[in-house]
């Protein structure tokens, strides 16, 4: 067994999308080969309503496969296929793009007008950039929950994780996808495929991912239920780690506990021609969707 390191710990930078959606970038629109078969990935978290509403009207989508995870709120969806439909708090939907799609998605607020969800990108390979578009829409109660005896919960969202497989399922990376909660003062070890690319995403509490092979950060000393503990790269809210090749990640929860979304997924290892939400493999595949979405020919007959 091998601790994968920590290669890079970042915070998400605020950025704003679609018709002035305030949110948090954890990483996207940079290298594509950084943490392949994945894009983009934003966190889109408020309390003001008007920092929301006016959400994400009608774009289009090509090449690609996006995840939404909503945790607070609700997302009213609709696409040029005729789909419709509202995912709430713990409903996640998975919509593969393929060869084209335009669609919508409008947040909307909880009874105290507050939104949260996540947005993560994956990538297609050549095979399957043209494929018919399709949604898998699970909502929460769907999605099993593993409890541990040190009270470490995870929610299987996709993949199969500790004898449990989420309920998306088809999906071009292989992925797994895992909402992870460990108790204050807690250490956890998760395995991860050796092959697969990963990163964590922490959003709520603190926590120090293990780095035997090659520390980095300050070593700090931090007070953990009564014990003094030495940990390093105590990384909080809104917190990117991307780590390197192993077979196992280690997480030491902080003093009020740690919640974090753990992704991994397998490379693609194509080129990649990028132009917002398309996504191809050359410059002449990219001019191509510009100009299916000119002459109206961007939405493809089902076969």
């Amino acid at each position: 067994m091998s601790i994968r390191p920590v290669t890079e710990a970042r915070r998400a930078m605020p950025t704003m999308e679609g018709a002035g959606v305030h949110l948090h970038r954890a990483f996207g629109f940079q290298d594509p080969s950084e943490l392949d078969p994945f894009l983009l990935f934003d966190d889109f978290r408020n309390n003001r309503p008007e920092d929301y509403l006016r959400g994400f009207p009608w774009h289009p989508h090509r090449g690609i496969e996006t995840i939404t995870y909503v945790l607070a709120g609700s997302v009213e969806h609709g696409d040029s296929l005729g789909n419709t439909g509202t995912l709430g708090a713990g409903d996640v939907q998975w919509m593969t793009a393929g060869s084209g799609i335009l669609h919508q998605e409008m947040p909307f607020g909880n009874a105290r007008g507050q939104m949260h969800g996540f947005q993560l990108w994956g990538n297609l390979p050549s095979s399957l950039k043209m494929t018919a578009p399709r949604y898998q829409d699970v909502q929460g109660t769907e999605i099993p929950e593993v409890i541990d005896d040190d009270g470490t919960v995870v929610r299987v969202i996709v993949g199969e994780f500790w004898g449990r497989r989420g309920p998306v399922d088809g999906i071009a990376a292989d992925p797994q996808y895992l909402d992870v909660s460990v108790p204050a003062g807690v250490k956890k070890t998760f395995r991860i495929d050796t092959y697969r690319r990963a990163f964590a995403y922490v959003f709520e509490g603190t926590a120090a991912f293990a780095d035997a092979s090659r520390p980095t950060g300050v070593l700090l000393e931090k007070e953990v239920m009564g014990q003094e503990l030495n940990i390093r790269d105590m990384s909080g809210d809104r917190t990117l780690i991307r780590f390197g090749t192993g077979d196992e990640v280690t997480v030491q929860a902080g003093p009020e506990g740690v919640r974090f979304l753990l992704i991994s997924g397998a490379p693609i290892e194509e080129p990649v021609a990028w132009h917002g939400p398309i996504v191809m493999n050359t410059q002449d595949e990219l001019r191509q969707a510009i100009r299916d979405l000119q002459n109206g020919t961007f939405i493809k007959a089902a076969h």
